[in-house]
């Protein structure tokens, strides 16, 4: 899991160093659009979906050649798609499509091995979701390949396929993982009781029925169906946010390490509005414009969705997740947190300014707050990586 992260974390450094690249290069938005996507999110996903499976029903985790497994297909995967993007080499964007995919069906076994041994009740709602993401990404994934592969059929359709892929990735896929997820991990953070909420359920069945029912009114140019879709997954969205509300109130009050602790939470916490900004964004262009292409746009969605929602729970998990199940003892954990809590409070704030740069800046074309987001984001993710690295470092030192 820690190797899941660590590229991760890499993989969004390299996404935001790849925007002061040309456009002609970068393609727009693409390359750090899938650079964070594909590859940050996927692969961090590969880490840590099958350990918390495990973890939920009580049971051990599937072997560590199959997970490793899992996240080097899927990180490999991603980086072949994006040099062969750039590059111009089909060949080299299919297979890395390919690699994609199987790394997907890899953590989808990885995920469900540990239930057949499970002695807890393997929070079935939990594994439900997981499941429908990793179909809704399998889909999105395949779809990806088949145009990179310039298959004449899927070529013709691009204009409703393209929204389409992206719903399902970008929301019926991360999102319902991040937010499911969530469900454990954010009362776990904020030292609160795991409860059983109306609210939890849901959360995802919003967030897993929407997209898919947004997908195929876009792929099929259905505008009820868009449109009803993205209803769903604003209740998904809003039932998720009244899910955190509800645990905030009963969280325990933490008496050490409170810069590690404010910067998990406050990561976590401030992920979560982008989430909702960013939901309101796509879903009210769908609601205004149905299943016509004008009703997606990624720079309308990039800095609070992918940037604001991704990237910062990315961080704030990271930064939860090392001192709490990574290597070293506990003398080595708490120096962990000790550096992981370092400018706690300003790299939130310089973080959540970039993403409110970006979110501004970029469906409005305003290039001097682009640029300064980026900077400004990059400087966060920077900061936050080099302090991972450190604490990860001191965790696989050899002890006397």
């Amino acid at each position: 899991m820690v190797l899941a992260v660590g590229l991760a974390i890499g993989f969004l450094v390299t996404a935001v160093a790849s925007a002061v690249l040309p456009e002609t290069v970068r393609r727009g938005i693409w390359l750090p659009l899938h650079l964070a996507l594909a590859g940050g999110a996927t692969t961090a996903i590969a880490g840590v979906m099958p350990f918390f499976s495990a973890a939920f029903a009580a049971a051990p985790p599937t072997d560590i050649r199959l997970r490793t497994g899992a996240v080097l297909a899927v990180a490999l995967g991603a980086a072949g798609v994006t040099v062969g993007v750039v590059g111009t080499s089909p060949l080299l964007a299919t297979a890395g499509g390919l690699a994609f995919i199987l790394g997907v069906a890899l953590i989808g076994v990885a995920t469900l091995r540990p239930l057949r041994s499970a002695l807890g009740p393997s929070r079935g709602i939990v594994i439900q979701g997981y499941v429908v993401a990793l179909t809704e990404v399998g889909i999105g994934a395949t779809l990806a390949t088949l145009f990179v592969a310039n298959w004449a059929p899927l070529l013709t359709g691009w204009a409703g396929l393209k929204p389409a892929h992206a719903w399902l990735n970008l929301v019926g896929f991360v999102s319902l993982v991040i937010g499911t997820t969530l469900l454990h991990f954010f009362p776990t953070v904020v030292g609160a009781r795991i409860a059983a909420r109306p609210s939890a359920r849901l959360t995802v069945l919003g967030l897993a029925a929407g997209p898919v029912l947004v997908a195929t009114g876009f792929a099929l140019d259905l505008d009820l169906v868009a449109r009803l879709g993205a209803v769903i997954v604003i209740a998904g969205a809003l039932a998720l946010g009244a899910y955190a509300i509800q645990t905030w109130r009963t969280r325990a009050t933490w008496t050490t390490d409170h810069p590690w602790h404010l910067f998990a939470m406050g990561g976590l916490i401030s992920a979560l509005g982008w989430f909702g900004v960013g939901i309101g964004i796509a879903a009210g262009m769908v609601l205004l414009t149905g299943s016509a292409p004008a009703g997606w746009s990624i720079t309308a969605v990039f800095g609070p969705l992918v940037v604001g929602w991704i990237s910062l729970v990315v961080l704030a998990s990271a930064t939860h997740l090392l001192p709490a199940v990574g290597p070293g003892d506990s003398a080595v954990h708490a120096r962990q947190r000790a550096i992981l809590g370092r400018w706690a409070v300003v790299r939130l704030v310089v973080a959540n300014l970039g993403v409110g740069a970006l979110s501004i800046g970029l469906p409005l074309g305003v290039d001097p707050l682009v640029m300064g987001g980026t900077a400004l984001v990059g400087l966060a993710l920077g900061t936050t990586a080099v302090l991972f690295v450190v604490a990860l470092v001191i965790g696989l030192r050899p002890r006397r």
